[in-house]
């Protein structure tokens, strides 16, 4: 299940950080374009989208952090009726 919730970047802008977790762009990917530094793991992460549409896929929920719910919910997709939804589905 994909995630929505807060990133940090870098001074420079190439590092990602997630929950402890760093992640860069690879060189080349395919259905990936950040890899956690640590493991190498492939990840596809982008910013959230207004109509819902946030998976690679379509399909399925994607699960929202804690601390960041009520400002996806009220800013993102303008439906703060839905701010206790812990999991967005599109």
């Amino acid at each position: 299940m994909g995630r929505i919730g807060w990133v940090t970047f870098s001074k420079t802008g190439r590092t990602l950080r997630y929950r402890g977790l760093e992640f860069q762009s690879p060189k080349d990917g395919y259905k990936a374009n950040d890899v956690e530094t640590a493991s190498g793991d492939e990840h596809w992460i982008s910013g959230p989208k207004r109509d819902g549409g946030d998976r690679l896929y379509r399909g399925g929920g994607v699960g929202i952090d804690e601390d960041a719910r009520e400002a996806y919910w009220r800013e993102i997709r303008r439906r703060p009726q839905d701010q206790a939804r812990a999991v967005a589905v599109s």
